[in-house]
């Protein structure tokens, strides 16, 4: 029975989706946003040689089809990336009213998201009065800290010292639909701050708030607070059953890797593996070694997104391409003849680019196992179709298989 191994590097999009300019980075729209030509085009020009040098260096992702999916997609070639690819691939556009991590991943799985989320404000404060008074009943805190759109890693350098000495949880949000808490792991309590994300999620969740998020840190203000690997997401579960429901409800295993257990609120899983992006590709090699027969083994690389995109370091953003491309390529030997690999995105975060949000991208599907050639232009929800007709399980939703 065939295996399929579904891999998302998180962020890395081929150029601008057909309605970028529906989507916003503060008032610049996102026409134009190409997170992996435009990167090329920074290394093939000396502009990103901070821990590497010279052009872009992916020779197993563009032959797997990388540079002729961004020429697809934008009608242009990108520095470095137009070798002869011998791979099966399309061009992925998504259905959904949102460019963050939900949205994507939700629809690659099969379901588009039926509704807008919700938002909060750039302002101060962030929550309405309401909302704030309901968290700090339901949580059992008397006070909360930040009410704002913030950095992660700012906004504990800025509160952290006032969180110790109050023991008010600091909560903050960002152009995503998410609400974000932060708190410190020793004087706070790592149990306490899951607990409170957990008991205040049903009251974002019913503004339609995608995710809660637990983000513990440690340190103090004379060394500085650092975040931990110890983040949760508590996120609304998705409306109908996806990819991972279908697999399992068919008897086969589900193996999640990274935050995919998080995103879809395990639904669907059964067995997960969360680390550090280093630590999932160790993950993902034990899985291609021993996964059984008629297993899905779904991964999500994040890095690229938290580390590099909404940080806007370009270089880093290639090193860490570079770095997944040599991984890649020492894992594709490993695979059985007829597994299924498919390497794709769930929207871009092109880190030349104004502020610090994701951007409205088409994005990559590369498979592994599927001949060569193109699918040209497919949706989002083709991906999920496609995996399951590999799997050879029903499945349901608008996608369709394009293998």
């Amino acid at each position: 029975m065939s295996r399929a191994f579904l891999i998302v590097m998180d962020s890395v999009g081929i150029g601008g989706a057909p309605d970028a300019h529906l989507f916003f980075n503060g008032t610049v729209p996102d026409t134009g946003a190409n997170t992996v030509g435009h990167i090329a085009a920074a290394c093939a020009a000396g502009q990103a040689d901070d821990g590497r040098s010279g052009p872009l260096h992916l020779p197993n992702l563009v032959a797997l089809g990388l540079g002729a999916a961004l020429q697809q997609a934008t009608g242009d070639a990108a520095p470095g990336l137009s070798a002869t690819h011998s791979g099966f691939w399309a061009v992925a556009t998504e259905q959904s009213n949102g460019k963050d991590t939900p949205s994507g991943h939700w629809e690659l799985a099969g379901v588009p998201v039926p509704w807008d989320w919700g938002y909060f404000p750039d302002e101060r404060p962030a929550f309405p009065v309401d909302l704030v008074n309901e968290i700090l009943a339901r949580g059992g805190v008397d006070g909360i800290l930040g009410n704002c759109h913030a950095s992660g890693t700012e906004i504990i350098k800025d509160l952290g010292a006032l969180h110790m000495q109050t023991g008010y949880p600091i909560c903050y949000t960002s152009a995503d639909s998410v609400f974000q808490v932060a708190a410190h792991e020793e004087s706070f309590g790592l149990d306490r701050l899951l607990s409170f994300c957990e008991a205040i999620a049903p009251l974002l969740h019913a503004r339609k708030i995608g995710r809660v998020i637990a983000r513990p840190f440690l340190g103090s203000a004379d060394i500085g607070f650092q975040r931990t690997g110890n983040r949760r997401d508590y996120a609304i579960v998705p409306p109908e059953p996806v990819l991972t429901n279908w697999v399992q409800t068919a008897g086969q295993h589900v193996v999640g890797i990274g935050k995919i257990g998080d995103i879809f609120s395990m639904q669907g899983i059964d067995e997960l593996h969360k680390g550090d992006d280093s630590a999932l590709m160790q993950h993902l090699g034990a899985a291609i070694d021993s996964a059984p027969d008629g297993c899905l083994c779904f991964a999500n690389f994040v890095e690229f997104d938290s580390l590099y995109g909404h940080r806007r370091d370009v270089a880093g953003y290639a090193r860490a391409l570079e770095w997944f491309d040599r991984e890649v390529g020492a894992l594709l030997p490993r695979l059985r003849p007829d597994d299924l690999l498919i390497l794709t995105a769930d929207h871009g975060n092109d880190p030349t680019w104004v502020g610090t949000d994701h951007t409205r991208e088409c994005v990559p599907v590369l498979c592994h196992g599927a001949g060569s050639g193109s699918a040209g232009r497919v949706k989002f929800s083709d991906v999920a179709a496609s995996v399951a007709a590999h799997l050879g399980v029903p499945a349901s939703g608008p996608g369709r298989s394009f293998l």
